[in-house]
């Protein structure tokens, strides 16, 4: 059968299947090739390409606008408003889900020469958070107790780790999860223990709109899960902690 069409159309695309996948696909395309899951709480650093999250961030601000417009503000007047897309995009890319797009700060461990067997408290440390379901914050703070391996690292760097886990979408009792496994990944202690208390503001903000609600919740591994004195001992150092703050 021969074409209709005139000489060389047919072999043209169109217009529309010649641009260029928005980024954002293309990177779920890879990731679903390479089967890496990419929940809310899942860090995609090692996936990104160069110079993609400058392209995502021009493309979340896009959408931005769109529900700016969905929402009726006049966007193209209106003088607060005018650069709020390109302000939320950076945000959510660079602080509030930096978890999510930033590879991991850097956490050099180093060996427990003198054999520190003692177990020791780290806290507060402020976590900031956002909860998965309606993306309001969750803010509060976390105690992490270890009894060292073979290897430690500073105390800083407990903060540093706590700060990228918990910046993207969350719920709390999955994030003191993944806290723990970095944790455990980066200096394999004896015994670990987490405590975090948070309070919610899907709860504060919104819905049943609780202010003085909190969630507090804990995971105790190895030598804190399997010695009931070192558990009561984390747990006893910490309201010691607390107490200071008070005075």
């Amino acid at each position: 059968m021969t074409s209709t069409l005139p000489s060389g159309l047919s072999a043209r695309p169109s217009s529309a299947e010649s641009l260029p996948l928005p980024v954002s696909l293309r990177i779920r395309q890879r990731l679903e090739e390479a089967g890496v899951p990419f929940l809310a709480n899942d860090n995609i650093a090692d996936i990104l390409r160069e110079g993609e999250l400058d392209q995502l961030e021009i493309e979340v601000a896009g959408k931005v606008r769109e529900l700016l417009r969905s929402l009726v503000i006049d966007i193209d007047n209106d003088h607060n408003t005018e650069g709020t897309a390109e302000r939320v995009a950076r945000m959510y890319l660079h602080e509030v889900f930096k978890g999510r797009y930033h590879p991991q700060p850097k956490i050099a461990s180093f060996p427990n020469v003198k054999k520190l067997d003692e177990i020791y408290t780290v806290g507060p440390i402020t976590v900031r958070s956002a909860c998965s379901h309606h993306l309001v914050p969750i803010l509060g703070t976390c105690w992490i107790g270890i009894k060292p391996g073979d290897r430690v690292i500073g105390l800083s760097k407990f903060s540093r780790v706590a700060d990228w886990v918990f910046s993207r979408p969350h719920i709390q009792e999955e994030a003191v999860i993944i806290l723990a496994d970095e944790i455990e990944r980066l200096c394999a202690p004896q015994g670990l223990a987490i405590l975090v208390k948070a309070q919610h503001y899907c709860m504060k903000w919104r819905g049943v709109k609780e202010p003085q609600t909190s969630m507090v919740n804990s995971v105790v591994r190895g030598d804190f899960r399997h010695d009931p004195s070192l558990k009561q001992e984390f747990f006893e150092l910490v309201k010691q902690q607390e107490s200071l703050l008070i005075r």
